[in-house]
Order: structure tokens, then C-alpha cells, then sequence
């Protein structure tokens, strides 16, 4: 029999001696084309855009809301100027208006005492027949003592009357505690009486 030669085929090496490892296809790194860096720079500077915006619309709220302060403050600061202002026109017109009622205090009380001493002038000669002359005396003598008053506290200013009493009232404060219950005790007495 004849034989034939049939050409040899390489033979496969088994792949356990082998020292080659194939990974199969490498994926490329996506490279950047002027197409897709373009989109790309474009946002970037968008945003940048709409950055840098939104900087300067909160620069011009803060410099609106600073300027807006100012106005406020200064408003306040003249409001509050006027109202001090007033407040002491009023201080002055009520110092104005308690002189002239204690002016006019002065003055009654001042009438009062002038009154009272004429009505004892008057009953001095009554006093004179009734229990004698020497009563009598007294009564011209009080009130002599109550027209000298009267016309000292007119002559006097008010001002004058309040260093007079703070002097007694220095100089003798038990008497003049006496005389402030005394006067209280009499005021007190008028109320009531004109209440019943």
C-alpha cells in the first residue's frame, strides 16, 4: 500500500505551558475631538458666566441694602432728633406753665393769709368787750404777724420760697415733719368733709 502524505497541520500548543496570556481586544481611551471639547467648553464658560452674575447681582443687593440702611438709619437719627427736640419744648412749656401755677399759688396763699388777718383784725374789738383788751391785743398782734407774712411771701419769688423751705427743713427737720402731718391731717379733713 502506498502512503500518502497529507501535509501536517501545526499543532496546537496547550495553553497550560504557555506563557503568553491574550487578553482579547483593548478598549481605546475615548479621545477628545474638537467636536466634543467644544460642548464641553462651551458649559465651563456658561457657568463661569452665570457665576460670575450671580456675584455681581449679590454685590448690587448688598450695596442696595447697605444704601437702603443708611437711609433708614439717617431717617431714624432725624426722628429721633425731632422727638427730643419736642420733648424738651414740652419740658420747657410744662417748667413754664408750673412757674405761672405756682406763681399763682404763691398768690392765693399769699390772699389767704391777708384775709385771714383781716377777719382777726375785725374781731379784735368784739374780743376787747367780751374778755378785755389784752385779747384783744393778741388778736391785732396775730394779726399784724399775718399781713407781715402775707406781704413777705408776695414780695418773695418762688424760687426764693422753695430755698426758704428747704433751709427750715434743714435747720429743723422735726418741725417741719410736724407741720407736713399737721397739713396732711388738715387736707385729708377738707376731702372728707366735702365727700359727706
Amino acid at each position: 500500500m502506498a502512503t500518502t502524505n497529507t501535509p501536517k497541520t501545526p499543532a496546537k500548543s496547550s495553553a497550560k505551558g504557555s506563557t503568553t496570556k491574550s487578553s482579547g481586544p483593548k478598549k481605546a481611551s475615548p479621545k477628545k475631538t474638537a467636536a466634543s471639547a467644544k460642548p464641553a467648553d462651551e458649559a465651563k464658560s456658561r457657568f463661569n458666566a452665570a457665576l460670575e452674575e450671580a456675584k455681581a447681582g449679590a454685590a448690587a443687593l448688598r450695596e442696595e441694602a447697605n444704601v437702603r440702611a443708611g437711609e433708614y438709619r439717617e431717617q431714624a437719627k432725624t426722628r429721633s432728633d425731632d422727638l427730643v427736640g419736642e420733648a424738651k419744648a414740652y419740658g420747657e412749656k410744662a417748667k413754664v406753665r408750673a412757674g405761672e401755677l405756682a406763681t399763682d399759688a404763691k398768690h392765693a396763699t399769699s390772699d389767704g393769709i391777708a384775709s385771714i388777718g383781716k377777719v382777726i383784725a375785725d374781731t379784735a374789738p368784739e374780743l376787747d368787750e367780751r374778755f378785755g383788751e389784752q385779747y384783744g391785743d393778741y388778736a391785732r398782734k396775730a394779726s399784724r404777724s399775718l399781713a407781715e407774712t402775707s406781704a413777705k411771701l408776695d414780695a418773695k419769688s418762688v424760687d426764693e420760697i422753695g430755698e426758704d423751705a428747704r433751709e427750715f427743713v434743714r435747720k429743723s427737720p422735726g418741725v417741719a415733719v410736724g407741720l407736713a402731718a399737721v397739713a396732711g391731717f388738715l387736707i385729708a379733713r377738707m376731702f372728707r368733709g366735702g365727700r359727706g
